[in-house]
């Protein structure tokens, strides 16, 4: 039997609400954006990397970004979340869609190689995620992805309508701040542990926020120019040794 095929779809747009243009902001000498992808393409497990962004002419800097670095690019609704992901998993022959929003600017490679091996292992239909917390997995917020099978997407994107649910993929199969599924029969929710040398689920790895991307621009101006693929473990010990002793009370990140 054929493998399945993995299509991992980011998601960014250039009119965040909470802060705009985050998208093409700098880390190190290169827009955000970059840098995802930039991580991104060292999956293994992997078949086609997906830069999925809204047909309007602000975000057209996205797309050109995303062919400079060598990446499908697609266009779809800006709002209607659940329809780009279908449209773009559809263009590209996805067996199972993996998301990652592109406010997470420090994917782990080897994190969503391991979700997407779980997923196609499992058998079954669902969704699986170590893109944060879920149960107990111990995961920092935003170093994974989710992974959920495109036919389960189909029939989401013909079950529910509200805008919402619309806008927020995850909202149709899982709900992270109850931990609950949205309908385990339909959709199966599964995670895997993080391993043990990381499992830091007091850690988020977001860019929503000024504050947020103050963090993150540190973060990379820190650790990119010792070392472009640097790990989250040397993340952690940068945030444990360095940065958390210069901000005894940092502001919470919310996720």
């Amino acid at each position: 039997m054929a493998s399945k095929r993995v299509v991992l779809v980011i998601q960014a747009r250039m009119g965040s609400a909470r802060l705009p243009g985050k998208s093409m902001m700098d880390l190190a000498g290169a827009p955000l954006v970059g840098r995802i992808l930039e991580r991104v393409k060292r999956c293994r497990r992997i078949d086609e990397v997906v830069l999925a962004i809204p047909d309007t002419a602000s975000d057209a800097v996205l797309g050109d970004l995303g062919r400079r670095y060598g990446v499908a690019v697609f266009t779809g609704p800006e709002n209607d979340l659940v329809e780009r992901y279908y449209q773009a998993a559809l263009a590209f022959d996805a067996d199972i869609v993996g998301r990652l929003p592109a406010d997470n600017a420090t994917p782990e490679p080897e994190e969503i190689d391991r979700i997407a091996d779980h997923h196609r292992m499992l058998g079954r239909r669902g969704f699986s995620s170590n893109l944060t917390t879920v149960g107990d997995n111990g995961y920092p917020d935003g170093i994974g992805a989710e992974m959920f099978d495109f036919s389960l997407l189909a029939e989401a994107r013909q079950r529910h309508s509200d805008p919402r649910r619309r806008e927020h993929v995850h909202l149709n199969f899982f709900d992270y701040s109850t931990q609950t599924p949205v309908d385990a029969d339909w959709c199966p929710v599964s995670t895997v542990a993080c391993p043990p040398e990381f499992a830091r689920p007091d850690l988020v790895l977001d860019v929503n926020t000024q504050a947020q991307y103050e963090f993150m621009r540190q973060l990379y101006e820190a650790l990119y120019p010792k070392n472009p693929e640097f790990h989250i473990t040397d993340i952690l010990a940068w945030y444990d040794n360095i940065y958390r002793p210069q901000h005894p009370q940092p502001e919470p990140c919310p996720s």
